[in-house]
């Protein structure tokens, strides 16, 4: 399960895991301070907040020629970039230096921050460990023709598959970028499953748009975001060759997002041939310029 949808709203498992270790560090901070010392409360949400911006910063560091053309990207944080190692040595030093400074939060702080670091980590691991367990479900979907295909036919080299819709702001934001990427890594295939649309619709827009993306499918009834645990779009999905669930991504890709999400995605499969029929890729395309 990649999302916990309570009916129209819906918030990405990593998302959730880190309110609830902010939650549980607040918690327990409280009740160790009960038994004397200060309530961490708002130096927990202070080094929470902390640990967002250096992960963030960190990130644009990381990949900041993609940013340095548009330096206010770096303020969109739609795209969920962020790198975690820094943010953790912020989050960790900053506890140390309040802790010097304030002898009276040091054990109910240090108890808070331990406990929701430790439930984060084994959390997201856990997390991870089942997401990457996953494998390419098996189902029929349509390509632009109206012809059926299964999706396991094209199980074979690395594979990202983008769930979409026209109606879907973050969706049409990032449609260039993942064009741009289908043009750049001839080495890897890029899936475009269209949710709930029809043909013509999805032909419009592409058109309006001037984009030629190749390997359009249709997924009428929305069984593929529900057969991965994912009802909300985008919804990006990184598969290996054999078919495995190696890592997602909810939410908009900027330039950025993607080259990370890409980094060891084609280093794991950089000696892997992509085997796509590439009559499937002709039948599959909206566009007169692919």
């Amino acid at each position: 399960m990649l999302t916990l949808t309570i009916g129209s709203f819906a918030l990405a498992i990593n998302h959730l895991l880190l309110i609830l270790a902010l939650a549980l560090a607040t918690l327990v901070g409280w009740r160790v301070a009960k038994r004397g010392g200060e309530n961490p409360e708002s130096v927990l949400f202070a080094l929470f907040l902390l640990g967002l911006l250096v992960a963030r910063i960190g990130f644009v560091l990381a990949f900041w020629p993609h940013f340095q053309n548009s330096p206010l990207k770096m303020l969109d944080l739609r795209d969920g970039g962020f790198m975690v190692w820094p943010g953790l040595v912020a989050v960790v030093a900053g506890a140390v230096l309040w802790g010097w400074r304030r002898a009276g939060l040091r054990r109910p702080l240090a108890w808070g921050l331990s406990t929701g670091l430790t439930f984060w980590i084994l959390a997201s691991l856990s997390s991870s460990l089942y997401e990457q367990g996953s494998r390419l479900p098996e189902l029929t979907l349509r390509t632009a023709n109206g012809e059926s295909v299964q999706l396991s036919s094209y199980q074979g080299g690395p594979l990202v598959i983008n769930l979409w819709a026209t109606w879907c702001p973050p969706c049409r934001r990032e449609m260039p970028v993942l064009q741009n990427a289908q043009k750049q890594h001839q080495d890897v295939t890029f899936l475009f499953v269209n949710q709930g649309e029809s043909m013509q619709s999805v032909s419009t827009f592409l058109e309006t748009q001037g984009l030629s993306l190749s390997n359009i499918l249709f997924d009428s009834s929305g069984q593929l975001a529900q057969k991965v645990g994912s009802m909300a779009l985008p919804t990006t999905l990184f598969y290996s060759a054999d078919g495995r669930l190696l890592r997602s991504h909810l939410g908009e890709l900027s330039d950025a997002s993607l080259a990370q999400a890409m980094q060891g995605f084609t280093k794991e499969h950089s000696k892997s041939a992509q085997q796509v029929d590439p009559a499937r890729n002709t039948q599959t395309c909206l566009t007169a310029n692919c």
